[in-house]
């Protein structure tokens, strides 16, 4: 619950992960816009690699194949902001967990990172913490999914911006979102790591040179 709570300083407040695209372009203007982009969001770009980065960490046998995941993720997340956004989230992550919950992977993760060979995306740092942890799989996916619409939506509330009760609707309608995108990560395999709407991607590479803009992705 610590590790992954949405007050967790990892800088999480800093990005929209893509809808403030949406904003500028006046497609998300409320509390139904943000919750239709939301949806899709956990629907794609959650399910088919965070949600199933994490699954593919607990069903490793050896840090090296870690490692592979680590490349895996920070390639496949093809707009610039986002890729940054991810290794950013997840080195603080690292450094926290490892402060506060050390062992042997978590220190394989951290040494890879000091030595340029990693580069430390939060959805596999969040998997190692939480499987050391001895967290089951499901609970460890759902955490990092709730925890990202929490953080999602907060940001929402300021910048559209969103009533605080507005707010709180969005989050208790996204959690049977949530519970699908779990069980359905479930069904899938490496081979759809990184599948994800082509549309969400553009958005977000198109926030890099927007105009004005309050968050970093």
């Amino acid at each position: 619950m610590q590790l992954s709570d949405s007050a967790l300083p990892t800088g999480a407040f800093s990005h929209s992960l893509g809808f403030e695209t949406y904003m500028d372009r006046e497609t998300i203007r409320g509390e139904a816009d943000f919750g239709a982009w939301l949806e899709m969001f956990i629907a794609q770009s959650l399910t088919t690699a965070d949600a199933l980065a994490i699954r593919l960490v607990y069903q490793a046998d050896t840090f090296d194949e870690v490692a592979d995941l680590d490349e895996l993720m920070t390639v496949q997340a093809l707009p610039q902001q986002i890729r940054d956004s991810g290794i950013t989230m997840g080195r603080r992550l690292l450094a926290i967990g490892a402060e506060s919950y050390p062992g042997p992977w978590v220190e394989d993760y951290r040494v890879g990172i000091d030595e340029g060979r990693l580069s430390g995306h939060q959805a596999t740092i969040w998997a190692v913490l939480a499987r050391q942890l001895t967290v089951p799989v499901h609970a460890a996916v759902a955490s990092h999914l709730y925890a990202t619409v929490i953080s999602l939506t907060q940001n929402a509330v300021r910048a559209i911006p969103l009533g605080q009760s507005a707010g709180q609707r969005v989050i208790r309608q996204a959690q049977p979102w949530v519970e699908r995108a779990v069980a359905r990560s479930g069904e899938l395999d490496l081979d759809d790591l990184g599948a994800i709407a082509p549309g969400l991607e553009i958005a977000q590479m198109q926030h890099q040179r927007q105009r004005a803009r309050l968050f970093m992705s």
